[in-house]
Parts: structure tokens; sequence; C-alpha cells
């Protein structure tokens, strides 16, 4: 049966209880049966439940549904006396709120027992989501005053062309009157000097472009290395598993940063979207298919219904899960990467039967 906390005692007892009464961090024992076994007054608070109904029910019915089945697994592995260190899951309510915490968490074996400490962090994460969205937000306002500078500075030129073609072929010989003359060569040279400043522009933007994808070649190994030493504790927590092999192809030409982002959102994909009480299973390889540099990513999550989705899958801000972390962004700069730089990309997938995912890189 769970145990209340005692009455409080005298000498360090007492300092004790007084700490674990009035700290604002949650503090817990649970047994390796699932249920809390004592609590402090800030669970209660945060979560709205009484003792008797955190004590009732287990730990895991208070979790969010979609970190149900992550949170059981790294619970489990906290049962083989391994600690857990800054695990983050969400919590509801019992108003329906959801609550981000960060815990700490260390087994004692012998009693069977978890003693936990979290952090409620929902403030910073809000914040990291406002965030992103700005960053999001300013990235595609960049984006589109840098196309429309590029496409207007581009487009421009052919009537300023045109208008210069009018003067070349206008006969200013048979024109007499001098105030006339002058204002068609001011015009001409006011022209002429709106076509400079038009192709300046246009060489400019191409010259950041450039610079800005610069591509090279790149040791695929090395490259993945990097992201998956980024996502160590993702992964982990996650119990994925990644099979890689780069064997029939070890290097491509492509920008570097760009691939690191290939990697890491199709990686975190297939963890946030695995099937519930199901390991991810992530498999990497590339190849040589009729003279073409791929890159071949499968995964054994909950798919896409490809009937309802088609063309949209690699949109901008196009959903499809109903998951709150879901900002639809990740394919979308996925395909922006791949084909800004000639490349293309295709998906094949079935609900509940993972993805493929085919990358196709310009030689």
């Amino acid at each position: 049966m769970p145990t209340k906390m005692r009455p409080l005692d005298a000498g360090n007892d007492f300092d004790l209880e007084l700490f674990f009464e009035l700290t604002p961090d949650l503090l817990c024992v649970a047994g390796f049966d699932g249920y809390f076994k004592k609590i402090n007054p800030a669970v209660s608070r945060l979560l709205g439940y009484t003792e008797e109904e955190l004590f009732s029910r287990p730990v895991n019915d208070f979790v969010h549904p979609e970190d149900q089945g992550i949170t059981q697994r790294n619970r489990e592995q906290l049962f083989e006396d391994f600690p857990l260190l800054n695990f983050e899951n969400r919590y509801i309510t019992k108003s329906g709120e959801i609550v981000w915490l960060a815990w700490t968490s260390m087994p004692v074996k012998s009693e069977k027992r978890v003693y936990a400490i979290a952090k409620n962090i929902t403030h910073t994460k809000k914040l990291e989501e406002d965030r992103n969205l700005l960053i999001t937000d300013l990235t595609k306002i960049n984006t589109d005053l840098k196309q429309l500078t590029f496409t207007a500075s581009h487009d421009l030129r052919t009537p300023v062309g045109n208008l210069l073609s009018v003067f070349d072929l206008l006969d200013t010989s048979k024109i007499e009157d001098a105030e006339t003359l002058e204002f068609i060569n001011i015009l001409k040279s006011a022209t002429e000097s709106l076509k400079n400043t038009l192709n300046k522009y246009v060489d400019s933007l191409i010259q950041k472009e450039t610079t800005q994808a610069q591509v090279e070649e790149l040791d695929l190994e090395e490259s993945l290395n990097v992201v998956l030493w980024s996502l160590g504790f993702l992964i982990k927590s996650s119990n994925a598993n990644l099979k890689v092999d780069f064997s029939q192809l070890k290097t491509i030409k492509f920008n570097k940063a760009y691939l690191e982002s290939i990697f890491l959102n199709l990686i975190t994909n297939s963890i946030k979207y695995s099937k519930p009480g199901l390991p991810p299973e992530i498999c990497i390889a590339s190849k040589r298919n009729n003279g073409v540099s791929q890159l071949i990513f499968t995964d054994n999550g909950q798919g896409f219904d490809m009937d309802k989705t088609k063309d949209k899958i690699f949109g901008f801000n196009q959903k499809f899960s109903d998951s709150s972390d879901s900002k639809g962004i990740g394919l979308y700069q996925v395909y922006n990467h791949i084909t800004s730089l000639g490349g293309k990309i295709s998906v094949n997938s079935q609900p509940n039967e993972g993805a493929e995912f085919i990358i196709s890189f310009k030689d």
C-alpha cells in the first residue's frame, strides 16, 4: 500500500521533511511496480490531483499518451540499475493542461524503488517553440524577400533592354531641337545606369547563393556521425536501432550543412513518429543506381497515407500528425536542401508500414 509522508520530527529529520515539503521541484519515490510511493506537495500542486488519486493509479496514466511508450522504455532501463538523467516528457494535469517535466531518476535495485526529482520546464519549452517559430517566419520572410529581389532584378532587365533598343533605333540626327536632344540623352543615360544596377544586383545574389550552398566532397559516415553525436540522448532514450551501410558509396558531392540537416530531420522524424510501443528501426544506405548517387532512408514508423498526402508531403507547414511537436517544417527543409542543388527526393509509404525516402543527388 502507498505510504503517507511521516509527520515532522525533530532535528535532522525535521530539516529533511521541511525541505521535502517546501521545495518547488517535484520529488517522488516510485516502486518498480509503476506506482508512486511518496510524493511532495509540489507534485499535487502542479498536476492538480490529490495524493490519494496519484497513489491509486500507475504513474504512466498521468503521462501524455504520445510520451507513454518512451517513458515506459526508459523506466525499464531504471529497473536494470541505469540512472535516468535529464529525461524530458509531458504530463497531463487534472484540468487537461500539458506540462513538460525534466527528470533525474536514480534506481535502488535492492529496494525496488526509484528516487526522482523533476523540474517544470513548460515555460522554457514554450519559449523554445516560440523562438523556433520566429526563426522559421524570419527565414521564410528573408527567403521571400530575396526571391522577390532576384525576380524583380532579373525580370526588369527585359523592359529596360527594350527601352535601350528604342534609343538605338531613334535617329537623333533628324531632331533639331537642342532641349529635346538633351532630354533623350538624359533618359538614355538613366536607362543604361538602371540596367547596370540591375545586372549588379543579379550577379550579387547569384554569388551569395553560390557561397551559401558550397558543394564539396563529403564523407557520408563523418557527416552522419556529427548528427548522431548531437542526437545521442534522443536515440538512446527512444531505444532506436540504426543500421548504416555506406559500403557501396562512401562519399558524395553536396553541401555539408545541408547534408547534416537532412540526416538530422529524417532521423528525428523517424523517432518522433515511431509506432507506440515499438522501438524505431532506422536504416540508412548509399548506392549508385544507373550512374546516380543515392541515399536510401527507411524506418518502421507510422508512415503516410500517400493517397491523402500526395504532393503535400514536402510542403511548408504541412502536418500529418496530431502531435503538438509537429510543425510541418522538417521535410520541407529536406526537400529544399536537395532540390536547391539539383537533386530529387521521393517517398514510398503506407500507414503503419513505415516510410522509405530515396534521395538522388546531382553529380
